[in-house]
């Protein structure tokens, strides 16, 4: 499992060489009995990869190449990370994002000082495979669920998880060698939702039609973790 983290990375690194914008993340298909489907739809994870494309354009268009800003999607939900030169710079990126088609909410996580050395970047592509492969070796957390954002020794988490999902998941990460900081970035979902995406049995069920609604977050709760 180990050396499958380390190429993964290793891959990361040398894609971040040809772009400075590129998030350092994991939330890919991996190997291991505790890994379950991405929760989102098929046509979303389309739409948040359209929103990153876009995004990254509209950065380039209006910034250049003189900030460095990460933009990742998950559900429609924008996380921005990095480092920028001064506020004005900070707000407006995040305006220009919230414009950003089918964008539904933003969280801005930059940081204003100078950009991080590829060193950082570097460091921070095996902090985010570390710690993938603590969620998977950990065997009770679905880390497929789990979207993981790395910049400067912060842990960004992302996803469509239970309050107990989340609450396991920052456990294991603050265990992590390396890393300074947790920041949670859920949408939380509920036990009887996470019950309704498993796989349906065979046999019929009842359902209750009067059942009351859900009422799980619909944005995004951000919660940084020391």
């Amino acid at each position: 499992m180990t050396s499958k983290f380390v190429k993964a990375a290793l891959a990361l690194l040398a894609a971040l060489q040809l772009s400075a914008c590129a998030p350092l993340m994991f939330g890919g298909v991996i190997g291991g009995a505790m890994v379950a489907s991405d929760r989102r739809t098929a046509g979303i994870q389309v739409e948040d990869e359209g929103i990153e494309q876009r995004s990254a354009t509209a950065i380039r268009e209006n910034f250049g190449s003189k900030e460095h800003i990460n933009i990742t999607s998950y559900n429609r939900q924008v996380l921005i990370t990095g480092e920028v030169s001064n506020d004005t710079v900070r707000s407006q990126t995040e305006q220009l994002i919230g414009r950003v088609q089918n964008v539904r909410s933003v969280v801005n996580e930059l940081v204003i000082g100078p950009a991080s050395s590829m060193g950082d970047r570097s460091n921070d592509v095996l902090l985010v495979a570390k710690v993938k492969a603590a969620m998977v070796d950990s065997e009770d957390v679905f880390a497929n669920v789990f979207k993981v954002v790395g910049e400067r020794g912060t842990v960004y988490l992302m996803g469509r998880v239970t309050q107990r999902e989340a609450k396991r998941a920052t456990d294991v990460v603050r265990g992590v060698s390396g890393v300074k900081r947790v920041v949670r970035v859920f949408e939380y979902i509920t036990e009887d939702e996470l019950r309704a995406m498993q796989p349906k049995r065979s046999d019929s069920q009842s359902v209750d039609l009067n059942a009351p609604k859900s009422n799980a977050s619909q944005q995004p709760v951000v919660t940084p973790i020391k």
